[in-house]
C-alpha cells in the first residue's frame, strides 16, 4: 500500500464534509415541445446551487430560451418537475419578485415616453400589483439599482436615448430593483462590442457579489463564459454539466454544437494558455465532476453528480 493509499492514524479526527449550498434551481427529467413538434427538452437535468454563477450555452434552437421560460414559470414542463427556490415556479405569486429576467430584447422603441427612472420602476410592478404605484421605498431601490449598473445621474433622461450597452444595464437594474435572489439573463451581451461585453462581464461579477445572487446567463461566448462563470451548462435538447467552467473540452462542445465550432476551438486554446497556463491543455478537462459520459450522439446525458466543493 503507497503512502498516499494508507489509512489515517486512528486518533486523526475525519475532516467533515465541505458545506454545500442549497439548491435554488432544480430540473429533473424535464422534458417540453411545443404543440406537436420534436421535443425542445428531452429529460433534463441539472441543478443550481445558491450564489453560482452559471453560464448556459447550446446552439440556436436548443432549448435555452425555453429552459429559463420553464424557471421563470411562464412555460410549464410536460414531464419531469421544476424547482425554483423549493417552489414550483408556476406557484410562487408575489414571490416571484425573487428571480429577476433580463431577457434578449432590451432595446427601447425611439421616443418610448419614459425616463430611466420610469423604466427601472417597472421592475417593481408585479410585486405591487394592480392599482398601487411605486412609493419612496421602490423610489430608493431604483436609485440604488442605478446606481449599481453605473447609471446613478441619468434618472431623468428620456430611456430611449441611451446606447445600446447603457440600454442593457438599465434592463439589469429593471431586474435587480425588486431584490431578487435570482437573476436570469438570455443573451445580454448579443449586440455589445468587445469592449461592452467585457464591461457588463465585470459589472455582472460585482452585482453578484454585492448582492449575494445566483446568476444563471444564456450567451453563445463560450471562451468569456469560461473564463468568468463558475461553471457551464451545455444544452442542446439534452444536457451535458461541467463543475468547473475552465475544464470545457472540445469533445463536449462538439457533441453539443457539432461542426460549429471550428473557429471556437482556436479561441479555446489561446484562453486556456492565458488564463490557466501551459498546463491546461493537457490536464484536461473531464475531472471528477464531468457528466456528459461521452455519449454517442442522440444519448441522454447523465445526472449531475453532487460532489461536495473542496
Amino acid at each position: 500500500m503507497s503512502a498516499a493509499e494508507a489509512p489515517a492514524p486512528a486518533s486523526a479526527a475525519a475532516a467533515p464534509p465541505a458545506a454545500q449550498a442549497p439548491c435554488v434551481i432544480e430540473m429533473d427529467g424535464v422534458g417540453f415541445a411545443y404543440g406537436k413538434a420534436a421535443p425542445v427538452l428531452d429529460n433534463v437535468r441539472f441543478r443550481v446551487r445558491e450564489g453560482e454563477f452559471l453560464g448556459l450555452i447550446g446552439p440556436n434552437g436548443g432549448g435555452k430560451t425555453t429552459l429559463l421560460k420553464l424557471v421563470l414559470g411562464l412555460l410549464r414542463p410536460q414531464r419531469g418537475t421544476v424547482r425554483v427556490l423549493g417552489h414550483d415556479p408556476a406557484a410562487l405569486g408575489r414571490e416571484r419578485r425573487r428571480v429577476g429576467y433580463v431577457p434578449q430584447d432590451t432595446g427601447i422603441r425611439w421616443r418610448f415616453p419614459a425616463t430611466v427612472r420610469d423604466v427601472a420602476l417597472m421592475g417593481t410592478y408585479g410585486a405591487l400589483g394592480l392599482f398601487r404605484n411605486p412609493g419612496p421605498a421602490e423610489e430608493a431601490a431604483a436609485v440604488r439599482a442605478l446606481k449599481d449598473v453605473g447609471l446613478a445621474g441619468q434618472e431623468e433622461r428620456p430611456a430611449w436615448k441611451l446606447s445600446g450597452g447603457q440600454q442593457q444595464r438599465l434592463a439589469i437594474a429593471r431586474a435587480l430593483i425588486a431584490d431578487p435572489k435570482i437573476v436570469l439573463l438570455d443573451e445580454p451581451t448579443s449586440g455589445l462590442d468587445t469592449g461592452g461585453q467585457a464591461q457588463l462581464f465585470q459589472l455582472l461579477e460585482r452585482i453578484k457579489h454585492e448582492r449575494d445572487l445566483t446568476v444563471v446567463m444564456v450567451s453563445h461566448d463560450v471562451t468569456a463564459l469560461a473564463h468568468h462563470t463558475q461553471q457551464i451548462a451545455c444544452l442542446n435538447r439534452t444536457m451535458h454539466w461541467h463543475d468547473r467552467s475552465e475544464l470545457i473540452t472540445e469533445q463536449v462542445l462538439n457533441h453539443v454544437y457539432g461542426c460549429e465550432l471550428d473557429a471556437f476551438f482556436l479561441k479555446h486554446h489561446e484562453h486556456l494558455e492565458e488564463f490557466h497556463g501551459d498546463s491546461a491543455l493537457a490536464e484536461h478537462a473531464h475531472g471528477p465532476h464531468c457528466d456528459h459520459g461521452h455519449h454517442a450522439p442522440g444519448a441522454g446525458a447523465v445526472p449531475p453528480r453532487e460532489t461536495p466543493k473542496p
